[in-house]
């Protein structure tokens, strides 16, 4: 049975929406269904069996050009290792990292911050050094997110921040400060070796039972342990947790829940770390350290094979079988591809992935706002969507023409039912459901879209679940298998810039000490 247009803005803007949509609307603005296509790694099932028309020899072969593969090939340059080849299946580089660009602006494809390092972090320092975005301790300032940062809809109107103050009662915020001082605790919190409960990258961290312990349950059942029931509490949190996670409450392990509040703050009190943002999102990063070196995109790895020296690849471009003979291979694609491609490698049953939808629109002009301004973040509080920023936020230009994008968790309790949900809808129905949300808080923006591109991310970022975190799996995941070896957000269990920085360094590092015959200095 075909689906009204009733049907599909109830499944997935709630049935309040839906009664309040026309039963037709004009047909969304033009626009394109962009990368990520899931039909491409399809492809692996016919592409096993290839067999090569010609070989290459290289020292390393990284599979994968998201940020974890681009910082694995960054850093062996650094360790002087240049024989690299880096072989990705889509024609764009960069994973969830990628942007795009209109006539108007250059945006984010997906992810679109990094807040700025803890003075541990040295690896996200050096990097952002490189790029000019800090010279030693002191970041630039056209680099941190202007003012002002965020805002909220609520019934009709913005406020700023994303915390309801505007009508809460005493127990709604006697509870806020209850929450508050739980985190304070964990930012306050050392083990027996001086490691903080939550650091980024997570490797940094305690894994005192303490800690750990609280992956067994969920963020919800430890909410409901401590009597904190608000609703607009809860909603701060869920909306943490889908933002960062793609998870409700009820699914996210409380570690990865606490993780998100505390993690970034230096000191008990404070704020957490400014951000560090660009029109592109990550996209800066992406292109930054893809810089002279080799990419193959559209090149689809088929067959990964350990040798006792090294590694066989057989990658098909344009219908042409290749052979790769590596001495290295760093596997730097989502883990659980990692079956399907290295020959007897086991079954990964643990990691999961969700799923999301971005959609970017082009405006002509800003739409109107009741309320606080315009902000970098803008978030719907009756929304499933996490809202949308706005790429020309850090120019500076506050009238004119604007990108918006729009991001779109699907939270689905099992990951299949929510990308067959993302899958069910194309590009224009896609860009209904972006448009008709948004009409709530901008009663125009269907006349000033001039253009609404789409992107269906069907393994968007990996799920921590209760469980999962401190799970033996996920503890192994880093672990190389023969001559191959592991780097993406996955490892850590949480999809964050970090994280994947983190891995391809660390597995950068492996394979130069195993090239050169000595460790870094």
């Amino acid at each position: 049975m075909e689906l009204t247009r009733r049907d599909v803005l109830a499944s997935f803007l709630g049935a309040a929406v839906a009664c309040r949509a026309r039963t037709k609307a004009e047909p969304p603005p033009p626009g394109l269904l962009a990368g990520a296509s899931h039909q491409v790694g399809h492809r692996l099932r016919d592409a096993i069996n290839a067999t090569p028309a010609r070989w290459e020899e290289h020292d390393v072969a990284i599979v994968g050009s998201g940020i974890a593969g681009l910082s694995a090939a960054w850093q062996l340059a650094r360790r002087d290792v240049r024989d690299v080849i880096v072989l990705e299946l889509e024609p764009s580089i960069g994973g969830t990292s990628r942007s795009g660009v209109t006539h108007v602006s250059a945006h984010p494809w997906g992810a679109h911050y990094v807040p700025l390092p803890s003075a541990e972090n040295t690896t996200l320092r050096t990097l952002l050094g490189e790029m000019g975005v800090m010279d030693g301790d002191v970041p630039a300032e056209q680099f941190l997110c202007r003012d002002p940062e965020e805002r909220i809809f609520v019934r009709g109107r913005w406020y700023e921040g994303l915390y309801l103050y505007a009508g809460a009662s005493y127990d709604d915020l006697r509870q806020l400060r209850a929450f508050e001082a739980e985190v304070a605790k964990w930012v306050s919190w050392r083990d027996g070796k001086g490691r903080r409960a939550f650091a980024v990258p997570m490797a940094h961290g305690s894994d005192d039972a303490e800690v750990t312990g609280l992956d067994r349950m969920s963020m919800a059942d430890w909410l409901d342990a401590r009597g904190l029931h608000s609703e607009r509490l809860r909603w701060l949190i869920d909306y943490g947790c889908r933002d960062d996670y793609g998870l409700r409450l009820a699914d996210t392990s409380a570690w990865a829940g606490l993780f998100y509040f505390a993690s970034r703050v230096e000191a008990a009190g404070e704020e957490s770390r400014a951000f560090v943002t660009f029109p592109e999102g990550n996209g800066r990063f992406v292109a930054h350290l893809s810089k002279n070196i080799d990419i193959r995109p559209r090149w689809l790895v088929a067959n990964v094979s350990p040798r006792e020296e090294g590694a066989d690849l057989v990658v098909v471009r344009d219908h042409e079988a290749i052979g790769i003979r590596a001495k290295r291979v760093i596997f730097a694609a989502p883990r659980f591809l990692a079956p399907y491609v290295i020959q007897a490698y086991p079954k990964v049953e643990e990691f999961t992935y969700g799923s999301w939808m971005v959609a970017n629109l082009t405006l002509r002009e800003r739409p109107a706002s009741e309320g606080f301004p315009l902000a970098w973040d803008n978030v719907l509080y009756d929304s499933p969507s996490l809202g949308y920023v706005v790429a020309t936020h850090q120019t500076g230009r506050d009238h004119g023409p604007t990108v918006f994008t729009y991001y779109y968790p699907l939270v689905d309790g099992d990951p299949r039912v929510a990308r067959e949900r993302l899958l069910s809808l194309g590009r224009d129905e896609w860009a209904d459901v972006a448009l008709t949300d948004l009409q709530r808080a901008h009663p125009d923006i269907r006349k000033i879209t001039e253009r609404i591109d789409i992107m269906r991310w069907g393994h968007a970022m990996i799920r921590p679940t209760p469980g999962f975190i401190w799970s033996p799996a996920r503890r192994r995941a880093h672990e190389p298998y023969r001559t191959i070896h592991f780097a993406n957000t996955d490892i850590s269990g949480i999809a964050l810039f970090e994280e994947a920085l983190d891995h391809g360094v660390r597995a950068g590092d492996e394979v130069a000490n195993l090239l050169l015959g000595r460790p870094a200095r």
